[in-house]
């Protein structure tokens, strides 16, 4: 969480950290300020210190309403920068950083960089920072980050965000639902009204239809996949493949709070009208692996093992696993699941990069999605829910729905 900060910090020998770059769709940004209306903004706080909030002018009430101790960055004007620079934008914008910083006090220690910009022009400006304040260590980090750290557990602010794109995701999942199911069939292929296959394209594009009219965004696009591409774990599905009746459809939907806010995620597994009976036993397999591991989470544990009890379970269905070969491309072939907020994909994880610091802490947010594949069966099943560990330690859905495998069809 955001008060574990400053341990973190001095936990990992950071005295300072920036974050620079728009507060919107920038996970880094947005922790701090909400997703405030800043298209470009640097953020600098000190260890044991509240965070300071550079601002451009013309956002200067946005940037108030963070609620931050806010700065003018034309405090520091880019013409004087140049002049100092001799033209050199580069420079300048190095040389800004570097009053910026001696300002708040900085002049040595280690400072740690976040953030979304673009990449040459920051490893250039950055390079100069580092080259005209020696007395500083700039330091990037990677998936084990400070900040990755804090953001693993989530307050109540947080976790109600999370929900709220939550409810959002399966009233769209049930839109989904209900327009697949009432559409006309031929040829065990569904038909539109005007007569025509309805594809995974058509499905996909009203679901970004009703995911914008309820406040929500898309970024990361929709899973959708029928058939041997149900099969394929991250396979987005054929824009063109026709929807069929009892073919596996694997849909993961995962969604984020408009802005660029906390995302959700979520996966059903459909047969519609029917599943045959390979289709409805891989599903039996799922599910009882799934029940399985909702049943034995507990807080205060770590995440690694449950993906070894995940691997255990299916092979004692005789199905291989990831743990056996992890070259393997059929059977269970990814990790449990993975921490859920301002990513799609953060701390605590499941799987080979998983430490003893990745734990089901109280508060922290996290999917559960065991799944099968079997790409040449033409077949593949998942099933995910979000979880919250609360503060007793007891697990709990987020947003609850149906996990059924057949959807009837409503027309004949």
């Amino acid at each position: 969480m955001k008060s574990d900060i400053d341990q973190l910090m001095e936990a990992v020998g950071m005295d300072a950290f920036l974050v620079t770059g728009p507060a919107k769709h920038n996970p880094a940004m947005f922790y701090f300020t909400g997703g405030a209306h800043l298209t470009h903004a640097e953020l600098i706080k000190l260890r044991g210190e509240d965070p300071i909030l550079f601002y451009a002018p013309m956002e200067r009430d946005e940037a108030a309403k963070t609620g931050l101790s806010v700065r003018n960055i034309a405090d520091y004007p880019i013409r004087e920068l140049l002049k100092e620079s001799d033209g050199d934008v580069i420079k300048a914008a190095g040389l800004r950083y570097k009053k910026m910083f001696e300002d708040l006090g900085v002049n040595s220690g280690r400072v740690g960089v976040y953030g979304k910009s673009d990449v040459g022009k920051t490893y250039a400006t950055f390079s100069y920072l580092q080259e005209s304040m020696p007395g500083i260590t700039l330091v990037g980090e990677g998936s084990d980050s400070m900040l990755l750290q804090a953001m693993a557990t989530k307050d109540v602010q947080e976790i109600e965000s999370i929900r709220s794109i939550g409810k959002i995701t399966v009233a769209v999942v049930d839109q989904v639902a209900d327009f697949i199911t009432n559409q006309k069939v031929k040829d065990d292929v569904l038909i539109t009204n005007d007569d025509r296959p309805l594809t995974v394209a058509d499905v996909k594009s009203r679901i970004n239809l009703w995911l914008s009219e309820k406040g929500a965004e898309n970024p990361e696009g929709t899973i959708f996949a029928i058939g041997r591409d149900s099969g394929v774990p991250h396979s987005a599905g054929d824009p063109d493949g026709f929807i069929r009746l009892g073919q596996t459809i694997v849909f993961d939907i995962f969604p984020c709070q408009s802005g660029g806010g906390y995302f959700f995620d979520f996966t059903r597994t459909w047969c519609l009208d029917f599943a045959t009976d390979e289709a409805q036993s891989l599903y039996e397999d799922v599910f009882a692996v799934y029940t399985q591991i909702m049943s034995e989470l507990k807080g205060n544990t770590p995440c690694k093992p449950y993906q070894k009890r995940t691997c255990e379970l299916f092979e004692e269905r005789g199905h291989p696993t990831i743990q056996k070969d992890p070259k393997i491309q059929e059977g269970y072939v990814h990790s449990l699941g993975h921490g859920l907020g301002l990513h799609v994909h953060e701390r605590p994880w499941f799987g080979q990069t998983a430490t003893e610091d990745d734990v089901l802490a109280p508060g922290a947010v996290v999917t559960i999605e065991p799944g099968l594949y079997y790409p040449e069966r033409e077949m593949g099943c998942r099933l995910e829910d979000t979880v919250w560990v609360k503060q007793d330690g007891s697990i709990e859905i987020m947003v609850e729905y149906p996990l059924d495998l057949v959807l009837p069809m409503s027309i004949a």
